[in-house]
């Protein structure tokens, strides 16, 4: 199974999905490694992602799922994954693949983004973020919502409750 961990910037992909890999065991990527060189210094410069930036960002991501996928590996990747249609690009034709989507509201968003430092997304492309964003819609396959809570532990559990019923958060690792 490929967990992506998605929502906008400040949603606490990073954390949650390293914990959520930890616990079950699993590999674990940061998409933000995937970017190409030119991606991070328009984001650096406070300029916004078009969607022509992320199809070479989605096929690196998608390229290593695959490759997990191909070798029988489970993992935990982190993907912004802002509309429904780099959503569906990351999951069409994965079924091994199943999308966690982080909700949280602008405001909080924006308060975590103020105290995170050394970063190459600067606070002030929050906006473009919201702007960009689709919300995945009751019924979009292979996207379950969970809100964002204080601690990024309670939501690793509520994550593990959800693609692991009955286990109570186990550390075993299931392809």
């Amino acid at each position: 199974m490929i967990l992506i961990v998605a929502g906008v910037s400040g949603s606490g992909k990073t954390t949650v999905g390293a914990l959520l890999a930890g616990r079950l065991g699993w590999r674990f990527a940061d998409a933000d490694t995937f970017h190409p060189a030119a991606n991070i210094a328009k984001m650096r410069a406070g300029i916004p992602l078009t969607d022509a930036d992320r199809r070479p960002w989605l096929r690196a991501v998608t390229a290593w799922m695959d490759e997990r996928i191909a070798r029988g590996e489970p993992a935990v990747i982190t993907c912004s994954a802002l509309k429904r249609a780099y959503r569906a690009a990351l999951l069409d034709g994965r079924p091994q693949a199943r999308m966690i989507f982080l909700s949280i509201d602008h405001e909080e968003a924006a308060r975590r983004l103020a105290g995170r430092h050394g970063h190459f997304f600067p606070p002030g492309l929050l906006d473009s973020q919201f702007a960009a964003l689709e919300l995945p819609q009751p019924g979009e396959a292979g996207v379950t919502v969970v809100p964002v809570g204080p601690d990024p532990a309670q939501t690793v559990a509520a994550i593990i409750a959800l693609v692991r019923p009955g286990e109570g958060g186990g550390h075993e690792a299931e392809a």
